[in-house]
């Protein structure tokens, strides 16, 4: 059985659609979901299905490394980022090239890197009368939104999009694509 591990800051609802996703999975399973938040609502996602679920201080990322040995205590065939802020640490990345991924709620590279998350993308992309956004999926790299990206999917921005109503349009296309390709790279595909 392959086995993901989900870093989320937030609601979870991407969170919560990968463990769906690979409930009743043949080959992978989630088998943890971490949280940088004692209060993230991830976590309350995660016990509903039964996920094993664990909070972790910045300490415990960038100076302890408490979390890498929790990561290797569990062994993930990949780390899945899902609306996590913080910027993983090079060594984390180093202990696994090519097996952290995140999604992004715009088309990378535009609208990325620190600070630009959330409703901030989706604000910008309406600020500067973009006519599309959509979502990257992409390998992390010691930089924000800066690593190959693996898939991409675009939506139509109008004239009368809000904030909440792309975001709304970015979560659909999220809540589809973020399992499937998750599924395609950790079966090689």
């Amino acid at each position: 059985m392959r086995k993901i591990v989900i870093l989320a800051s937030g609601n979870g609802s991407n969170a919560e659609q990968i463990i769906k996703y690979f409930f009743y999975h043949e080959f992978i399973t989630v088998a943890a979901v971490f949280s940088n938040k004692a209060d993230a609502f991830v976590l309350k996602r995660a016990e509903k299905y039964g996920i094993p679920h664990t909070v972790f201080s910045r300490d415990d990322l960038y100076r302890t490394n408490r979390v890498q040995r929790l990561l290797a205590d569990i062994s993930p065939d990949l780390i899945v980022l899902a609306g996590f802020l913080w910027l993983i640490p090079k060594d984390l990345i180093g202990l696994y090239p090519n097996r952290i991924i995140n999604i992004h709620p715009a088309l990378l590279p535009k609208y990325g890197g620190k600070g630009m998350y959330g409703d901030r993308v989706h604000k910008a992309v309406i600020d500067n009368r973009e006519e599309e956004s959509g979502i990257t999926i992409h390998y992390v790299n010691e930089k924000y939104d800066a690593g190959d990206i693996i898939h991409q999917e675009k939506c139509r921005v109008t004239a009368e999009d809000t904030p909440e109503t792309l975001a709304g349009k970015i979560h659909k296309i999220e809540h589809e694509a973020y399992p499937q390709i998750i599924e395609s790279v950790i079966m090689g595909g």
